[in-house]
């Protein structure tokens, strides 16, 4: 049997990227994991030193040191921006595509014809700023929470609504739009009145539903994240079922990468449930890709707590004793990250940042393999590990981190 882990640390970033002056100028000198670091000077983590963090952050943050027995590389990311959605499709293998930055409001007329077509029943809602009402359950317009012009909503009431044609109006709105991601959801709200007092506008330009004004939240939420240039079918989930090999998701990489053929565990955020289920899939008998996300680290990141922050690395770091063990011969465990959040750097976004890529496997070689180009090379030497095909993007290290054939798996 052989078993792949790759464990997302969300968030967890070891420096801004060189190209942030261009792109995200307000994420010059982040770096989430040596600014946590710094602010506590004396606490160790001993498994995550082990696995040579220090080594693949490149300099002593704290009393925490290199490890000589590690074997690390890091990754910058190719996805615009920082972005939790993205950088799992890239891990798992999407070839990220530039998105564009626009109002809703530029959109809402092919938007609207789309929808007609199909057979919804369309109305508009605002002024002068107007966001669509389809079939008298559904909002869509722009999302006012994330940064504006990448994202467009669409907010259901699940109580007049099922959740399935949500789904249908999202993707016939996915099809029509180039922003970063479209998200259908909604929940069991009640009244439509209080979807539409929700209605906030921004700078002029952007009009959507404030999502937790508006009850979606409370009771029943349901959600689906699309994609720009997203396709399941060249990701690494379709490309180990291609041969047989399952894939299990854990947290939140369950809820926004799609999985037909495997097991999800949804809507989970609890670290420690989230652990305690990984190490018992780890121990299973047979063959099989894991990948696991810490989220509650981005949302110590988003609330700007370096405090909160530290408690949820020191919970991982407990965690990583009991699985480095079960870890056998020929198993691989990939330690690494989506982006970064500082929580020192003065705002409460995520940061541009390259992450580590922290490797364990009983008998591979140590030492360090490299700055990867794309956070889409772990996909691709997933797939290399179990002989499966590639996935549309990226480039296997795998034979930089083993020695001969002793890290992969056996055909």
């Amino acid at each position: 049997m052989a078993k792949f882990l790759v464990l997302v640390i969300d968030s967890f970033g070891i420096g801004a990227m060189d190209d942030v002056a261009q792109q995200r100028p307000e994420d010059l000198g982040a770096n989430t994991c040596a600014h946590i670091l710094q602010a506590n000077p004396d606490v160790r983590l001993p498994m995550l030193e082990r696995l040579g963090l220090i080594n693949a952050l490149g300099f002593q943050a704290n009393v925490m040191q290199p490890s000589a027995s590690a074997l690390f590389g890091r990754s910058n990311l190719q996805h615009e921006g920082g972005d939790t959605f993205m950088g799992h499709q890239e891990i798992m293998g999407t070839r990220p595509q530039a998105p564009l930055c626009i109002p809703f409001s530029a959109v809402i007329d092919q938007v609207e014809a789309a929808l007609q077509q199909a057979g919804y029943q369309v109305e508009r809602k605002g002024n002068p700023l107007q966001y669509l009402w389809v079939n008298d359950a559904v909002a869509v317009g722009d999302n006012i929470e994330a940064d504006l012009g990448l994202v467009f909503n669409l907010t259901a009431n699940l109580t007049l609504i099922p959740f399935d044609q949500v789904k249908k109006m999202g993707r016939i709105v996915r099809e029509q739009v180039k922003v970063a991601r479209v998200i259908a959801f909604g929940g069991l709200i009640g009244d439509n009145q209080r979807i539409h007092q929700a209605a906030e506008s921004k700078l002029g330009q952007y009009i959507g539903i404030n999502a937790p004004a508006s009850g979606a939240y409370e009771n029943g939420f349901q959600v689906l994240h699309m994609g720009y240039g997203v396709n399941a079918a060249v990701q690494v989930p379709e490309k180990l079922h291609q041969v047989g090999i399952s894939t299990v998701l854990i947290g939140k990489v369950a809820d926004i990468v799609e999985n037909p053929h495997g097991t999800n565990y949804l809507d989970l955020v609890d670290s420690q449930t989230i652990l305690t289920i990984t190490l018992a899939e780890l121990q299973k008998p047979g063959d099989g890709f894991i990948c696991t996300n810490i989220q509650e680290t981005d949302l110590a990141g988003h609330a700007q707590s370096v405090e909160r922050y530290l408690d949820r690395l020191q919970l991982v770091d407990r965690h990583l004793a009991d699985i480095l063990p079960a870890i056998g011969e020929g198993d691989c465990l990939i330690v690494t990250a989506d982006h970064g959040n500082d929580p020192t750097i003065g705002h409460s976004k995520h940061t541009r940042e390259r992450v580590p890529l922290l490797v364990y496997s009983p008998g591979a070689p140590t030492g360090d393999f490299g700055l990867r180009s794309s956070l889409a090379d772990i996909g691709a030497t997933v797939c290399d590990f179990f002989h499966a095909p590639a996935p549309q993007h990226g480039s296997s290290f795998l034979p930089l981190i083993q020695t001969d054939d002793s890290l992969r798996s056996p055909l």
